[in-house]
């Protein structure tokens, strides 16, 4: 099966995006508590999901290198966990203007949703350094998945702390306790289709530069360059 190019990937995101955009402002109906302002929520939960989504993808494609032994699948599951950690920085900062507007507060550290995620970032930012601290390749590439896989059973804790908190910032959008009127869900379901298409995208992007510049370092190595 042949995968979407890259131009494909990008067009049909920017599609999406703008049909997105076009619902939020213009179908989706005015919170009544909190009225403009919980247009954020359009943005602010699709990005919390696709990044702890990408999380958890990144841990299985690490499953996926330890029993293969395949960098490729490495490189794949730190791209995933890369461009996770920058939606990541979305959740935070958005999470923060609608607590600000909301609360009056910027941060507020009884919110499970919040310090949750917050958690779970943290978690994933160490990522980065642990892995660079080693400098054999095979070895990096070996620890890396075993922390993706073991921070990765970290991110249903956050889901569950989130459906078992008593009070809520965000209306209830996944089963059967939604409260969500139609107009609202469907802009919600598009708004996380266009996430998760914009998510796909920049990782493609990831990866073809990275593979690029390994294709040029060995090809270097070849003619005898450093």
């Amino acid at each position: 099966m042949r995968t979407p190019s890259l131009r494909t990937l990008s067009v049909a995101t920017v599609l999406a995006f703008g049909f997105s955009l076009s619902l939020v402002f213009f179908y989706a109906p005015i919170e009544v508590d909190q009225g403009f302002l919980q247009k954020i929520f359009y943005l602010h939960v699709p990005l919390a999901i696709v990044a702890l989504c990408g999380f958890v993808i990144g841990g299985l494609l690490a499953i996926a290198h330890l029993r293969t032994g395949d960098q490729r699948w490495d490189l794949r599951s730190y791209v995933a966990i890369h461009m996770s950690l920058i939606f990541g920085v979305g959740v935070l900062l958005t999470g923060s203007i609608w607590a600000r507007a909301s609360w009056g507060h910027w941060w507020v550290w009884d919110e499970p949703t919040l310090v949750s995620f917050l958690i779970v970032f943290l978690l994933y930012a160490t990522y980065s350094p642990l892995r660079f601290a080693i400098e054999d390749p095979e070895r990096q590439a070996r620890y890396a998945s075993v922390f993706a896989i073991v921070a990765g059973a970290f991110v249903p804790m956050n889901f569950i702390a989130v459906r078992l908190s008593a009070s809520y910032v965000h209306p209830r959008v996944l089963g059967s306790t939604s409260n969500l009127p139609g107009p609202m869900a469907l802009t919600f379901l598009v708004s996380l289709g266009a996430m998760a298409l914009l998510f796909a995208t920049l990782c493609s992007y990831e990866l073809a530069a990275k593979r690029t510049r390994i294709l040029l370092k060995s090809r270097s190595r070849i003619l005898g360059y450093q």
